[in-house]
């Protein structure tokens, strides 16, 4: 068997932007030829973005994406296969991957299982596909398919391509970020291929989408379970593998029953291509080898803090945006916030903005000074006592001006200030919440809230520390007064946030025990936590679903984000 020299283009692309899809396509391909490679896989669903939703309703939509898939296969030759993720309407829409070949489509495969759990709807748009994929023989090596979901069932694509005597599976993938889930990826497939006896080249999608960010990760399996090279991550990439035949594969057969896995797939034909290589000459391996940057188990500071950069700068950059505003009260949430902004799009697009009132402390406007200096940011000071004292002597003629009166009405006009600002400069205003707040309702509606980007909605208190910590490693980017001064919103005299909540090491832990782990208020009584804070606790999270309805969209780096991956009624009588 001659060796073939496989890659997968683990891309960028934006939702809904198929002509610039179609031209990074055709750098993608450029690159790969450039290397001499035979068969190059891109992401699912690479030509419209994913996941495109509603969009998918529009006729004109998919019209575009028909076009788009036309123009990329003249566009290939006969020189390289180019297996890419798209649309594909029949009787109805189907998530596809095309084979493109000799300047049109030589087949296409249709996502079997359509996964609707978490953050993903594709029931809602697509029909799946039958399980009778056609095969396709690159140069005498037998070659499956498949699309994300589908590698992830035991008896799914891989098992079915295995059976029908495939060497190596191509697998497509949208798959996106969570703590944690890379290392679960490698696992299953390491299990996926050494099962069924094949290869795989897994590739998948890099960038942000809205709440959702793809890592990239792209990997290599080889026959007997074990990743042999791995792309970046968080970043674009072009993984070439060079697949030498399967020797080993045939002895492991010999050896191991999974290595006789048949299943009742009939296939539904085998499509024979031979490529002519544009650039001839010996067979090399690029990035073999290649290192994890770091272990991926649970909370990794690095890869949750890359996750936010690479989250923010897309949506800034997708959404058009000149740059984006920051309020820094001096406090650890909004400097992390600031910091993550600078790494993500730089300095000189980045404006924060103090805005003290009669209860700012001296220390925090400080702070903020220093934090904008340390980041070489600029800083724009905007007092609201004069608004404060204005709007106080209208309510007092109808209410008294106290209590959380007092204290969200300075939070409002903070949002109002904010706002303004991002009208007139057409900059994105980055709110400054973290999941722990978010979760109890510690934020003010209209207030804190108001904005267009959450970064760190999905964070919770303990780690928004463990994340600042990290970007202090080696220079010292959040000062060291605001790492270690008590949280306080500073809307009334003296106050701080245990005052209200439960000291932030306590109040995570129950946070995480109900939320991300669905426990009961009995089961952490059970656990030795006080059943009247846990039970208050409880209630302020279900009380508070809709602000977080409200809340701007932020990166998900959980499997419970608040969001699409959870989600509760507003008005709901349960207890």
């Amino acid at each position: 068997m001659s060796p073939l020299k496989l890659a997968c283009a683990q891309v960028n692309v934006a939702v809904g932007a198929i002509e610039q899809n179609v031209d990074r396509c055709y750098s993608a391909i450029e690159e790969a030829r450039s290397h001499g490679v035979d068969v190059l896989l891109f992401p699912e669903l690479t030509l419209t973005g994913y996941p495109p939703e509603d969009l998918l309703l529009q006729p004109q939509f998919v019209d575009a994406n028909d076009a788009a898939l036309t123009k990329v296969a003249q566009y290939v030759g006969d020189d390289i296969v180019v297996v890419i993720g798209c649309v594909r309407r029949g009787d109805d829409l189907h998530n596809s991957v095309a084979v493109l070949f000799d300047h049109r489509v030589q087949m296409t495969y249709d996502k079997q299982i359509l996964p609707n759990y978490t953050v993903f709807d594709e029931c809602r748009y697509f029909r799946p596909g039958e399980p009778q994929p056609q095969l396709l023989e690159v140069n005498g090596v037998p070659v499956g398919l498949a699309i994300c979901e589908d590698a992830w069932s035991p008896q799914g694509a891989i098992a079915q391509a295995s059976a029908m005597g495939a060497e190596v599976v191509l697998v497509a993938n949208a798959s996106p970020y969570e703590m944690g889930r890379q290392a679960a990826r490698e696992r299953l497939m390491e299990v996926r291929a050494s099962d069924a006896s094949v290869a795989i080249l897994y590739c998948n999608l890099v960038g942000g989408q809205d709440e959702l960010v793809f890592d990239g990760g792209s990997f290599f399996v080889d026959a007997l379970g074990s990743v042999q090279t791995r792309a970046a991550r968080f970043a674009e990439d072009l993984l070439v593998v060079d697949f030498l035949g399967e020797e080993a594969r045939y002895r492991k057969r010999l050896l191991d029953p999974r290595g006789g896995l048949r299943t009742d797939v009939k296939p539904a034909g085998r499509r024979t291509i031979t490529t002519r290589p544009a650039h001839a000459g010996p067979v090399r391996s690029i990035g073999l080898s290649r290192p994890m940057e770091v272990p991926i188990e649970g909370f990794d500071p690095e890869e949750v803090t890359r996750a936010m950069v690479l989250g923010t700068r897309d949506y800034v950059r997708k959404n058009h945006s000149p740059g984006v505003l920051v309020a820094v009260s001096g406090g650890i949430d909004s400097a992390l916030v600031a910091a993550l902004a600078v790494e993500a799009l730089g300095p000189s697009v980045v404006q924060l903005v103090a805005l003290p009132s009669r209860y700012s402390s001296p220390g925090s406007l400080t702070d903020a000074t220093a934090l904008a200096k340390n980041l070489g940011c600029e800083l724009v000071t905007l007092p609201i006592e004069a608004a404060h004292r204005t709007l106080s002597e209208i309510l007092a003629r109808e209410i008294p001006v106290e209590g959380l009166v007092d204290e969200n009405l300075q939070s409002r006009i903070r949002g109002m200030l904010m706002m303004a600002l991002s009208n007139s400069s057409g900059r994105l205003v980055l709110t400054t919440g973290n999941k722990s707040e978010l979760a109890v309702g510690y934020s003010t509606l209209y207030g804190d809230t108001a904005g267009g980007f959450a970064v760190i909605k999905d964070l919770y208190k303990t780690q928004v520390y463990a994340i600042a910590a990290h970007l202090n490693r080696q220079r010292i980017v959040i000062p060291t007064e605001i790492l270690t001064k008590p949280p306080s919103a500073e809307l009334r005299p003296d106050q701080l946030d245990t005052d209200t909540l439960p000291d932030y090491s306590v109040l995570d832990e129950v946070l995480v025990s109900l939320i991300d782990r669905d426990q009961s208020v009995a089961q952490l009584v059970v656990r030795g936590f006080d059943s009247e804070m846990v039970a208050r606790v409880d209630a302020l999270i279900r009380r508070n679903e809709y602000k977080r309805r409200q809340s701007p969209v932020g990166v998900r780096l959980s499997s419970k984000a608040f969001g699409k991956d959870r989600r509760m009624p507003i008005s709901s009588g349960y207890e």
